[in-house]
């Protein structure tokens, strides 16, 4: 089967280029003004976060935890370094809520401090009557702390309350809005190695953090408007058109993905199972017509994953978003309506991007240039811009 031409196309652009260098290796991630560098013991020259780790564990100290020549990259991250981090980051000098008390921290632990403010912020949240410091935190826990300090927590909130406007609103994991902002934020990076990629319950190494805690800091405090950008979308009131019970159920199995990787010629949830029929994948991850294959089509040529959606799908035998665009009557953006097939153009002469349109100008989207995953706008801006055609293959 032919393998699917490259997603290439995410808006912003900057960030696109940005993810293509990183994962080709043409360029270092920048750092802010101010940065400086380190030789690690344990963090080579060329390593993927190094910039990120000098800037978080160097040029500041939020994540110097083992000393000024180890940083412990492949370390899991637990709860009391994440406090402690985004207690130096985001409230040095906070102090402790007297009415905030834990059952396995006590005031005397040199963590308590960082444990007490990361509750209170609700950073962190408390588990009952405890804080959990040694557990690990996930791709989820750090992207709500980071929602919550950069004062998105409200966008998210609106995220997890996507309904039509008739009245319904979709069942979605309860941490869809902040893996959603994170995502739009860039707080999840894409490695040019697959298995390295994480998901949102993902355990999360420190080399991960010390990603996201950079890429937090910059959008704080050199593009911010990313967070104005974001308040502006309408994620507050996110809502789609009435759509059929048959949409409903696309809709819902798909924010299950929201926060999944992109992976070039990828079209499964999780590793693919032995026989597949269309090319194995070491993790779940999707290109942008493979979460389009995986959202839509009906069993066909080895491919039936309705075990895992409980629902049939339609016919798509096409699998890459040229191929995609051949097939059927070409619909204008204005005739375009929810579970349509929407196809974009780079260049303007080679159809090389698809998405899932799910109405009043929201698409289900795989790209590399967010790095996965996510419900986007497309009214506006590149979407907008080189849309070329939608196709229809839901007929009633």
């Amino acid at each position: 089967m032919a393998r699917p031409l490259p997603s290439g196309p995410l808006a912003p652009l900057r960030r696109l280029a940005l993810a293509l260098a990183l994962l080709t290796g043409a360029l270092a991630l920048p750092a802010p003004a101010g940065a400086t560098t380190t030789a690690w013991a344990d963090v080579p020259h060329g390593y993927w976060a190094k910039p990120a780790i000098d800037f978080v564990a160097h040029t500041h100290s939020w994540m110097e935890d083992y000393g000024a020549t180890q940083f412990k990259p492949d370390v899991h991250e637990t709860r009391k370094y994440l406090a402690r981090a985004m207690f130096r980051t985001f409230a040095p000098g906070a102090t402790v809520d007297p009415s905030i008390h834990f059952d396995d921290m006590s005031s005397t632990d040199p963590f308590y401090r960082y444990a007490n403010v990361a509750v209170h912020r609700h950073w962190i949240p408390q588990a009952g009557s405890s804080f959990l410091p040694n557990q690990r935190v996930t791709m989820i826990d750090v992207h709500r702390a980071l929602v919550r300090a950069l004062g998105l927590w409200d966008v998210a909130q609106g995220m997890n309350r996507f309904h039509t406007t008739d009245g319904y609103t979709f069942h979605h994991p309860a941490a869809l809005g902040v893996i959603e902002v994170g995502m739009l934020l860039g707080l999840r990076t894409q490695h040019a190695d697959p298995s390295l990629d994480v998901h949102p319950t993902s355990q999360l190494r420190r080399s991960e953090v010390a990603w996201s805690l950079y890429r937090a800091y910059v959008v704080k405090t050199q593009d911010t408007w990313e967070i104005s950008s974001l308040e502006a979308d309408g994620f507050e009131n996110i809502h789609v058109g009435a759509i059929s019970p048959a949409m409903r159920k696309v809709v819902e199995f798909g924010l299950k993905y929201v926060g999944y990787p992109y992976i070039y010629a990828a079209e499964w949830g999780s590793a693919t199972p032995a026989g597949y029929c269309c090319g194995a994948q070491v993790t779940g991850g999707f290109d942008c017509s493979g979460l389009t294959w995986w959202l839509m089509k009906a069993p066909a040529g080895g491919y039936d994953n309705t075990k895992i959606r409980r629902y049939q799908g339609w016919p798509l035998l096409q699998r890459s978003s040229m191929d995609m665009a051949t097939v059927g009557k070409k619909l204008t953006y204005r005739e375009a309506r929810s579970g349509d097939l929407m196809l974009y153009s780079s260049d303007g002469t080679t159809i090389d991007h698809v998405d899932l349109y799910l109405g009043y100008g929201w698409a289900l989207d795989s790209s590399s240039g967010l790095g996965g995953v996510v419900v986007l706008r497309v009214a506006d801006g590149w979407y907008r811009q080189h849309f070329v055609h939608a196709r229809r293959i839901v007929t009633s």
